[in-house]
């Protein structure tokens, strides 16, 4: 997963504030389109969106929608565009912050670290009714732990991390059981099955572990489609 997608269309500004996130020891990506910024998120996902709104065909508002629909992703909204009514459309689309453009990059780069502390600095990583503690390799639904082996814990902790993006089979048994693994990928579907055995309401109507034939599975966050 990238840590930062910015979507801006001037390359010299895209390229220029790209440098100072990586400088900041961010993962990113530049997107030069609203259709490319969705094709790499789709992809790759991301942690945080810094998003223009006067993009060549697709505008921001529509990236931003698009992204709502699916995902509660961090978005920054980076605009020229300074009237109430623009704001006021990005902040109702979803967007967590508006920006005028010329921003003071160091108040960027407050916002940018602010973000990534509060979402992704915990140790927990929770959803709807359950709860994941990466430091103590434990699981709890409803309240009460729930035990799983130790790939079964770093199976979920993958497809919760990685939520909402669609997994290929070998990725996640090459990400888990590693190259050298004498293990067959058939592991991988017995370890699927009883992780849903265990987190799911119904485990043959799964809703949580969704399989993606022909590709490898899905992990839906609650309240995501």
């Amino acid at each position: 997963m990238a840590d930062i997608i910015v979507v801006e269309d001037n390359e010299e500004i895209g390229e220029l504030l790209s440098d100072f996130l990586r400088a900041e020891g961010y993962d990113t990506y530049h997107a030069l389109t609203g259709e490319e910024a969705l094709e790499i998120y789709e992809n790759e996902g991301a942690k945080l969106v810094l998003l223009d709104l006067v993009l060549p065909q697709m505008d921001g508002f529509a990236v931003c929608s698009r992204i709502r629909k699916s995902a509660n992703t961090p978005i920054i909204i980076l605009s020229a565009r300074s009237s109430k009514e623009d704001k006021l459309n990005g902040l109702l689309l979803g967007a967590d912050d508006y920006m005028e453009k010329p921003y003071d990059i160091d108040i960027l780069l407050a916002k940018v670290n602010g973000v990534m502390e509060r979402r992704y600095s915990s140790n927990d990583i929770t959803d709807g009714e359950l709860r994941l503690d990466k430091t103590g390799r434990q699981v709890w639904k409803k309240g009460q732990e729930i035990a799983l082996t130790a790939k079964e814990f770093d199976l979920l902790l993958y497809l919760m991390e990685n939520s909402g993006k669609v997994l290929g089979k070998e990725e996640l048994f090459y990400k888990i059981w590693g190259f050298g693994s004498e293990s067959e990928i058939q592991t991988l579907t017995v370890h699927i099955k009883w992780l849903r055995e265990k987190l799911e309401k119904n485990p043959r109507k799964p809703q949580r572990i969704l399989t993606v034939w022909g590709v490898g599975y899905r992990y839906v966050s609650e309240g995501e489609e």
